[in-house]
């Protein structure tokens, strides 16, 4: 910048005030810094700027598994409402590793955020090391959550979905055995278990769980095999499947198609089969997949409005928040 300055016959410091405002120099001012701008391509660096700012205009938001469209689709929503503010948001995806979660945070650290929206991995998460992050730098959490890290918590109520989801199914047809991973890596997943079997027992029903082996985050790979396994033992307690999640759910209707198995509501049908998440794929599969609807939106809104208002306030939570949006049936061909 001292040498653009020079270069532009302007000042350093009125350049640097420029850059922080152009309509708080004088226009003939700013026509000349324009012009050189137009003559040079100068552009300012903005990260160094940063360093000597005490609030940055950058906002880091870290997902953990990127190629997942539900989280692309979180980020996307996201990104709209902190570029709307007149921040900048950096994207990190953690690629389902708990390591490089901690490595994304610590590259977050060293830029000097003005904040941070976490998706944490969850039960991989090393917990400690993420409430020390949060501990340092302004952070919500969304999608996932890891007690006592972050000013506040944003995601969806599972009771709520899968307590709708499972009285539909009851409603509507034979009462449906839960889809899962043994052991699977978002703790969603926990919290929907346990609500998919208080859901049953409310009705006076046994619980009935079909579960497959795997890790990781091939979600759909991992259903696939699961379910080919399941279907060719015969090995489904019921005629009516509900998976955990919308990726396990497309799994899972890969497999049936394999088996000559027909999915839907129909006459000829083998199976009913719905999900949750309401992913964006889930509206293409065959047939199209009964689902519950995440609000992607509102999670997203709240999500980074409560960090930004953290952040115009400069200052923190005085008691942690937990806000949880409900879930919207939608019925397809499926189920």
């Amino acid at each position: 910048m001292e040498d653009f300055a020079a270069a532009s016959g302007v000042s350093r410091p009125t350049v640097s005030k420029y850059f922080n405002d152009p309509n708080s120099v004088r226009k003939s001012t700013r026509a000349r810094i324009e012009a050189a701008i137009e003559r040079f391509g100068y552009r300012p660096n903005i990260y160094a700027l940063n360093q000597n700012r005490k609030l940055t205009k950058n906002i880091g938001i870290v997902v953990p598994y990127l190629a997942d469209p539900f989280f692309a689709e979180m980020a996307r929503h996201i990104e709209a409402v902190v570029i709307a503010a007149g921040y900048r948001p950096i994207l990190l995806g953690s690629h389902g590793d708990p390591a490089q979660e901690l490595e994304n945070l610590e590259s977050l650290r060293d830029i000097r955020p003005a904040g941070v929206l976490l998706a944490p991995m969850g039960r991989r998460s090393d917990a400690e090391r993420v409430r020390a992050f949060c501990a340092d730098v302004t952070t919500v959490l969304f999608d996932c959550d890891i007690a006592g890290a972050g000013e506040a918590f944003v995601g969806s109520d599972n009771d709520q979905s899968i307590g709708l989801i499972v009285d539909h199914l009851c409603r509507t047809g034979t009462a449906p055995a839960f889809f899962e991973m043994r052991e699977p890596a978002n703790p969603n997943a926990i919290k929907r278990r346990n609500a998919y079997a208080a859901a049953m027992s409310r009705r006076g029903l046994e619980p009935m769980f079909i579960q497959v082996e795997g890790s990781g985050w091939d979600f759909e790979e991992i259903a696939f095999r699961g379910a080919l396994r399941a279907i060719g033992r015969r090995a489904l307690p019921s005629d009516t499947v509900l998976c955990s999640n919308d990726r396990l759910a497309i799994g899972f209707l890969s497999a049936a198609y394999e088996r000559g198995w027909r999915v839907g509501r129909g006459p000829g049908c083998a199976l009913r089969v719905a999900g949750h998440d309401d992913h964006p794929f889930a509206r293409y599969t065959c047939p199209r997949l009964t689902t519950v609807a995440q609000d992607y939106a509102a999670i997203a809104r709240r999500s980074a409005e409560t960090l930004l208002d953290l952040i115009r306030g400069d200052s923190r939570a005085t008691a942690r928040e937990t806000t949880l949006f409900r879930g919207r049936l939608v019925e397809r061909a499926s189920a």
